[in-house]
């Protein structure tokens, strides 16, 4: 079972995402759906986490992968059903699983009933209020300001008049064209949410994941950005305060929020993608009457350096202990590529393995527990990612860890789909690393992640309690102990970081992300790149 069950359960989970699309396809059109979902439920049960996390399942034109809703309160017809849903909520749950959705409030598409009722309504009528509309300059024909969307471009499009002339008024996208930003000062936009809230919170569903929590709130007067990011950049804020990323109003949502994910027995909790420039402004979204937990981007963008890697460790710790939140742990998601890509896949085994031993919750992206690549040649034409058209291919290549992932060595799409679809092509040798060439491999990616999560889980409880240093300021071996139960001595959780073996004086190995450790008098060596948890 899950290391804990009570309303704290968000505190020390491992929590796993699953983008819907790319899960398993069950009715054989090329895109995972619910039914494929809930045909491999029993992979995740398992493989020993205790959540799960969907990406969008709304309906959606699919501008910006499903972030782009048409209908928070139902679900698209290409995935499956509400119905289907709350079966699959009941099966998770049945296993020990908890739900986590994603939900998107800083944008809607433009397919939105509000925004096709805006555009249908007089310029300052309430259904524009819904949304940021605004004179441009030079007499309406150049963007009300010069802010610019994270995926290319700027962050203004005008609108055109009934006879598809333009407007002189525009509206803000800070992300695709197709993904107008919603005006969160407008009432009837805060309590629209809250009615979705409601909605899933009623089927079952255990929390949410809030995309883009760090952006609903503009500034008021629209005031330009001092340094505005080029084309392509990301959406983290720069160290300059942006007018339109983490503004103080943002503040008292998540606070309307907090109350009702409390009126729940027990309480429904929230995690924030919230990328800000400093830890003292994360954590302020930690507060208790706030959100749960947010996304540890630091501790994500860390280089593979011992000195970087423990200061991220300390300055997040010391963050959520300020606000008396856990700290959350990710290396992957579905806008990062893969960790193997990134680092090597000998030091992508040594950085999940170190990260599931830190005190706190861990997140793991699908197929990272089986160290799936970054896949780099797609063809141009199947890339979806909005942010490639935008930048003419220099940038948006989101969809290389979005591919589907493989669960059998053969077939046309590994058993991704019955018919052998798949709505992003798979590299041709992605059978070796499918579920059923791993299972079982005492040696796999796989099988590492399964045995860390049940010493994690079951023996060790390493998701609770506190932890110390070991290994000093600079050495290249990182080392702490963690507390372990009442009759068992501590664990250390070790990565060595540096070029040649380290010692590492223990007296048992409990696991190791590479070969077995050669034992000397004091303890075991650790080879380079490899990390191991010792008693």
């Amino acid at each position: 079972m899950p290391i804990t069950r009570d309303a704290d359960w968000w505190r020390n989970a491992v929590i796993y995402q699953v983008y819907p699309k790319s899960w398993a396809d069950g009715d054989g059109d090329g895109v995972g759906d619910v039914t494929g979902i809930r045909a491999h439920l029993s992979h995740l049960a398992r493989l020993g986490i205790d959540a799960v996390w969907f990406s969008p399942w709304y309906p959606s034109p699919q501008a910006d992968g499903g972030y782009d809703v048409s209908d928070y309160r139902d679900i698209d017809p290409v995935l499956g059903t509400v119905a289907q849903v709350e079966a699959l909520i009941a099966e998770a749950h049945d296993l020990g699983i908890k739900v986590i959705v994603d939900v998107v409030p800083n944008h809607t598409s433009d397919e939105h009933p509000f925004f096709r009722e805006a555009l249908a309504s007089e310029p300052g009528s309430l259904a524009w209020r819904r949304y940021h509309l605004r004179r441009g300059a030079a007499g309406g024909t150049e963007p009300p300001n010069n802010w610019r969307s994270t995926f290319g471009g700027s962050a203004w499009d005008q609108v055109a008049d009934t006879q598809g002339n333009p407007s002189g008024w525009w509206y803000l996208h800070l992300f695709d064209s197709r993904q107008p930003d919603l005006n969160w000062d407008d009432p009837s936009v805060r309590e629209d949410f809250l009615q979705t809230l409601r909605f899933w919170f009623d089927r079952g569903v255990d929390g949410f994941r809030i995309d883009v929590a760090h952006g609903l709130v503009k500034d008021p007067q629209f005031r330009p950005a001092e340094h505005p990011p080029v084309d392509g950049e990301d959406a983290i804020p720069r160290p300059a305060p942006s007018p339109h990323w983490d503004q103080p109003g943002v503040h008292e949502i998540w606070r309307e929020w907090r109350r009702v994910a409390n009126e729940y027995t027990p309480p429904r909790a929230f995690v924030g993608e919230v990328w800000v420039p400093t830890v003292e402004g994360h954590a302020a979204y930690l507060r208790p009457d706030e959100l749960h937990t947010a996304f540890n981007f630091h501790y994500l963008k860390c280089p593979w350096d011992p000195i970087e890697l423990r200061a991220v460790v300390d300055l997040s710790l010391r963050e959520a202990a300020s606000v008396g939140a856990s700290t959350t742990w990710v290396l992957e998601n579905h806008d990062v590529p893969r960790l193997p890509t990134r680092l090597g896949p000998h030091r992508a085994r040594a950085a999940e393995l170190f990260m599931l031993g830190l005190p706190g919750s861990a997140y793991l992206y699908q197929g990272q527990e089986l160290g799936l690549p970054e896949v780099l040649d797609l063809p141009d034409e199947v890339r979806q990612d909005p942010a490639f058209a935008r930048t003419a291919g220099q940038h948006g290549m989101r969809d290389g860890c979005r591919v589907p992932i493989p669960w059998t060595r053969d077939g046309a799409s590994f058993g991704f789909s019955p018919t052998g679809r798949s709505w992003l092509p798979q590299p041709a040798d992605w059978g070796a690393l499918s579920v059923q060439a791993q299972a079982g491999d005492p040696t796999s990616m796989l099988e590492m992640t399964r045995a860390a999560l049940r010493l994690r889980r079951t023996e060790q409880a390493l998701g609770d309690g506190d932890m110390e240093w070991i290994s000093r300021p600079g050495d290249t071996c990182v080392v702490l102990r963690r507390p372990a139960g009442d009759a068992d001595p501590h664990v250390l959780v070790a990565v060595n970081l540096g070029s040649e073996p380290a010692l590492v004086v223990a007296d048992e190995v409990l696991i190791t992300s590479g070969a077995a450790l050669e034992p000397v008098d004091e303890g075991f060596l650790l080879p380079p790149d490899t990390a191991a948890w010792l008693r």
